[in-house]
Order: structure tokens, then sequence, then C-alpha cells
């Protein structure tokens, strides 16, 4: 019988604290860790005699430390390793795959919001052709590109609510820099209410304490929109 099936694994949580990579990840972040240590997050135990990180070390030696070459190890090549059996030459294999496809994979490029048409132009696909009213936000980056537009409520055919510590929680998550209030009138009627305004106002306050300024409140339709801050309204 193979010597793996009788060794005990050695499971990372059971080392000392300074050689846990997963733990080393959550507080130092994936740059902090070394190519042995992502290597030993991948395969998650080692043998009887060596920790997984001293496994991951095996197999860099097997490819001359480097990623490259260790790309161009096969299955069985990866199993030929002490501690290695199918299922962790699979793990690594897979794992190699994936960075080769992002390699080769374009950049997403996030688009940019640079006044409230662009703004307007971004929410349609959520809102178009909507019987109900929804309230969503645009979170931005720094340089107003977005980050990702976020459904906040849905409603009836004339109301929806915007619970202002869900909005923030949603910026916060997602490390927004700004923010952009969009919600529809399925009516088509364009004219804010006195409940748009004041909720306007409330959030652009919120927005200054925490921060997360509220760069905008559109009010859709499915032929055009109104905005607050084109309107002199913020």
């Amino acid at each position: 019988m193979p010597e793996n099936e009788y060794a005990v694994s050695r499971k990372i949580l059971s080392w000392a604290e300074d050689d846990r990579p997963r733990e080393k990840m959550l507080l130092k972040g994936n740059g902090a860790l070394s190519d042995a240590e992502l290597i030993a997050i991948l395969i998650g135990s080692g043998t009887v005699d060596l920790s997984a990180v001293d496994v991951a070390k095996l197999i860099l030696q097997k490819a001359n430390n480097n990623l490259n070459e260790l790309a161009k190890l096969s299955l069985k090549d990866l199993m030929k390793i002490k501690g290695i059996g199918q299922a962790k030459a699979i793990s690594i294999a897979a794992a190699l795959e994936l960075g080769r496809r992002r390699k080769d994979a374009e950049a997403v490029v996030r688009p940019k919001i640079t006044c409230s048409r662009d703004a307007y132009d971004q929410i349609k696909p959520h809102l178009w052709d909507l019987p109900h009213e929804e309230f969503w936000i645009l979170l931005l980056s720094r340089s107003n590109e977005v980050i990702r537009p976020v459904q906040i409520s849905q409603g009836g055919v004339s109301g929806t609510v915007a619970d202002p510590k869900l909005i923030f929680k949603q910026a916060i998550e997602h490390l927004a820099s700004s923010i952009i209030l969009i919600h529809n009138h399925p009516s088509g009627n364009l004219t804010p209410s006195q409940a748009d305004k004041d909720l306007t106002k409330r959030l652009k306050e919120a927005g200054r304490l925490l921060d997360t300024p509220v760069l905008d409140h559109l009010i859709f339709t499915d032929t055009h929109y109104f905005s607050f801050a084109d309107e002199g309204l913020f």
C-alpha cells in the first residue's frame, strides 16, 4: 500500500502559528505569501514527516523554483513527489491553468462616470421596462469608475424604500469612494416628489459624514431622466 495511505496528515491548523499560510493570508494578504506557502494552501496537508510547506518546497525544487517550469509538469510528474497524490496534483495543475487563463484574458475596463448621462446609460439595463419602482446605487472608485451597480430595494408601482444603512453598508463593504443614487418612476413622471427631495438631502448629509459623497440622484424613466445635480438641487 502506498506510503501516503499509512501517513498521518499534518494539517495546517496543527502547525505553529507562524507556519500557517491560510492565517498569514488572512492577516497580511495574498502578496505576503511565498510561492511555497501558496502551494501549501492548495495541497492542504503534508506527510507524517513533512509539513505542507515542506512538500511545496519539494514541488518547487522539481521545477527549478520556476512557476513557468512548474506549469509544464504533468500530473504523473507531480505525483512522483513525496506527499503528492492524484487529488493534490490535480489541484496544483488546476490552479496553474487558471493563472494561465487569467494572463490570456483581457483586463476588464470599468466604465467611467463623467456626467449624468453616463450614469443613466449604466443603470438602463437594470431599470428598463420595469412596472414597479426599484432603488439602485452606483458605487464609484476615486476616479469615478463604476465598481458595481447595487439594487437596494424593490417596491410597488408608486414607491420603494431606500434604507440609508443598507446603502452605506454596500459602499463601505466595496470600498466605494462615492455613490450615485438612482430610482425609477414607472409612470414616466420625471418630477421629484417632496419625499424624493427629503431622501436625497438626508443621504447626501450621511455621505458627507461618512466621507462617501453622494454625487447625484437620478430619477429614471425608459426615455429620459432627471438629475438632481444637473438641476442644481445638490
